[in-house]
């Protein structure tokens, strides 16, 4: 599985280098953009499991950065975490969350908090790249499936097993998030959900004497 993309947006290099001291231990790949346009610019060509943002930009902030992102049919739906040296109160941070962030912490922040909300995405992200695979399989196992009745079941069976596996880690993971406050975590996990019930379904249904 190729490493997970997480994008780090400040214009002061010693935060960035901070950002990735504490997400080191990760082992993703991290990228680094020194303004909102460069960010937009990065989103254009690579998929990332998450998004660190600083509110405090010269330019374009980080609020009209994530309107941008949040417009993008290919980035909406990316998690955005606001970072910020200031706090104006609820009225800032219910800015933060109506730009589409998911989380908004204050500067300065625990770094293994940062890390485990990062670590949280970032696995999601995981589980749904492997969702997609499963379903281009499936369109093979459809396509394979219909002149060739034995390969079809045989394919069907390894993508069973494979899809099993994912549901496992997905079932683990969300035991760890059972009663987490965060609500951009919990709608990203049901999202997941979701999609790994519809493609469970769509195989049982492929199986000989299903209705």
């Amino acid at each position: 599985m190729q490493k997970a993309k997480i994008l780090l947006v400040d214009d002061r290099p010693e935060n960035l280098l901070a950002l990735e001291a504490i997400l080191s231990a990760l082992d993703q790949t991290l990228v680094r953009a020194a303004s909102g346009e460069e960010a937009l610019k990065a989103l254009l060509t690579d998929d990332f499991a998450v998004i660190l943002l600083d509110v405090q930009m010269p330019g374009m902030d980080g609020f009209e950065t994530a309107a941008h992102i949040k417009r993008r049919e290919r980035t909406r739906d990316i998690p955005i975490i606001f970072l910020t040296a200031i706090n104006h109160g609820p009225h800032h941070t219910f800015r933060g969350y109506a730009a589409g962030a998911v989380d908004y912490i204050s500067k300065p922040f625990d770094p293994w908090v940062l890390r485990a909300k990062v670590s949280v995405f970032v696995d999601l992200y995981v589980k749904n790249c492997q969702l997609k695979e499963q379903a281009a399989l499936l369109r093979l196992q459809l396509e394979a499936g219909r002149g060739e009745p034995a390969l079809g079941g045989a394919l069907l069976g390894e993508l069973s097993a494979r899809l099993a596996a994912v549901e496992e880690q997905a079932e683990a993971l969300g035991k760890q998030l059972d009663g987490a406050e965060d609500a951009g975590v919990a709608a990203t996990a049901a999202h997941l959900e979701r999609k790994l019930v519809g493609l469970r379904r769509a195989l049982d249904a492929m199986r000989p004497g299903s209705s």
